[in-house]
């Protein structure tokens, strides 16, 4: 069986590879490609206008056929199938047995560039990254105007190649975290990688952090802050957002976005994100340990408040505040999956249905659905959805603790989540260091 009956034998399996003969300079040619990714009618015009061209011009076979694309040398069924998944139009010439990879009229199956769906923007651009990679690129390109941008790529899998390029400004990238992520694409090039997940593994991170080693951002302009100061930027294929590397815990209180504005206001919407981060993390636990454990630390008159806002409650602090915590993650989790157009309104509603019935029945206390409350809406003040996905769960293990020992308890928990952190650590990079540009002082 040749490599073209090969071919069409696959054509028999899949729908999309077409084939066509037809004749150019009264050359007999068949021409095979991938009609889902290929404008066939676009590219047959382009390809017999080019010949007509060349031929007219009086230059030999040859140099026609050369002109066309690179000329493949005993090829294989493996490699003209690769090709054509890449989007190759692949010409062979029966009376020569040539094979030729021409570049053709691909079709337009990428979006144009589009307001960010995920981040907001008050002052600044409002361009976002796309599922192309090239695409990507030049709008890194538009706002890193420098030779010292270098742009590497690399092909992952063995099953389904996976294109992933590495961005960084070599005047100010930390060399060491440029040559350990390259080693570690390298190492693993023959794993497949179809999510952030697989990523994560080949780049050598544990599946068990709990802290993200990587963020995550649809602007151009949170990419270019990223490589000025030292870091590394990754694009992989299909993916509309830029991959930073590393993930400091700096990057949950400040955006570049915050620069916009007077420096006084910058400050002050950065300590916002900080006290919501402490919001979030000590207050459900403090509920616990006040109402369960320690009541005596309360003024009598806040004492007696919560005393009676809780009568009649069948449950202890720890199950009822467990119990609203988790209905509101279904909460937030179904205003995720929702469609756009129902789910802001269903969630809204349902929350305020839901919360004014178990008050009502007596399941929880008034103050926890309000103390609750706060704590959702200081969530959604940190940067970066998977930074708010970290302090959601180290939220757990304060509560947890605070029932049990108290006060005390809230303190050692709040102390076991620093050193956590403290001992995390992105290609030899704590999690806690400040990142600055290289040859700056850090502080």
């Amino acid at each position: 069986m040749t490599i073209l009956q090969a071919l069409k034998h696959r054509a028999s399996l899949n729908a999309d590879i077409r084939f066509q003969k037809m004749t150019l300079s009264g050359l007999e040619i068949e021409l095979t490609g991938l009609s889902s990714l290929i404008d066939f009618n676009a590219s047959l015009l382009h390809i017999q206008q080019q010949v007509h061209q060349d031929t007219n011009t009086g230059l030999p076979l040859e140099s026609v056929i050369g002109n066309l694309g690179p000329i493949v040398a005993e090829p294989t069924e493996h490699q003209l199938l690769t090709s054509m998944l890449a989007g190759h139009l692949i010409l062979w010439f029966e009376r020569i047995d040539a094979y030729v990879l021409v570049a053709p009229v691909s079709r337009p199956l990428s979006r144009t560039i589009e307001p960010p769906t995920t981040e907001n923007v008050l002052r600044g651009s409002i361009s976002a990254f796309v599922e192309d990679i090239d695409t990507n690129i030049g709008l890194i390109r538009k706002h890193v105007a420098s030779p010292s941008l270098h742009v590497h790529s690399y092909l992952l899998g063995t099953i389904q190649k996976k294109r992933i390029v590495l961005l960084c400004n070599d005047t100010v990238v930390d060399v060491r975290l440029r040559d350990a992520i390259v080693a570690m694409l390298e190492k693993n090039k023959e794993m497949n990688i179809q999510n952030l997940q697989q990523l994560s593994t080949a780049l050598g991170f544990s599946k068990w952090s709990l802290v993200t080693k990587f963020n995550t951002s649809e602007l151009p302009q949170e990419a270019e802050t990223a490589l000025s100061k030292g870091k590394v930027v990754l694009f992989m294929d299909r993916m509309p957002f830029a991959i930073i590397l590393p993930s400091l815990m700096w990057d949950m209180f400040a955006v570049e976005n915050d620069r916009s504005f007077p420096v006084i206001f910058m400050y002050a919407i950065r300590f916002l994100r900080v006290f919501g981060v402490l919001i979030n993390i000590l207050i459900p636990g403090l509920y616990v340990a006040l109402v369960s454990v320690n009541p005596d630390v309360l003024r009598i008159e806040l004492a007696l408040t919560i005393a009676k806002s809780r009568i009649d409650v069948p449950y202890p602090s720890l199950v009822e505040t467990l119990l609203l915590l988790v209905i509101l993650e279904l909460i937030l989790e179904a205003s995720i999956r929702l469609p756009k157009s129902i789910g802001p309104t269903l969630t809204m509603v349902g929350g305020i249905i839901l919360g004014q019935a178990v008050v009502s029945a007596k399941l929880v206390s008034n103050l926890l659905i309000i103390i609750l409350a706060a704590t959702t809406i200081a969530n959604s003040a940190v940067v970066g959805f998977q930074n708010s996905v970290t302090i959601r769960m180290f939220k757990y293990l304060l509560v947890v603790l605070s029932a049990i020992y108290g006060v005390m308890g809230l303190l050692a928990g709040l102390f076991l989540v620093c050193s956590y952190m403290a001992g995390v650590t992105s290609f030899g990079i704590p999690y806690m260091h400040l990142m600055k540009p290289r040859g700056e002082p850090n502080g």
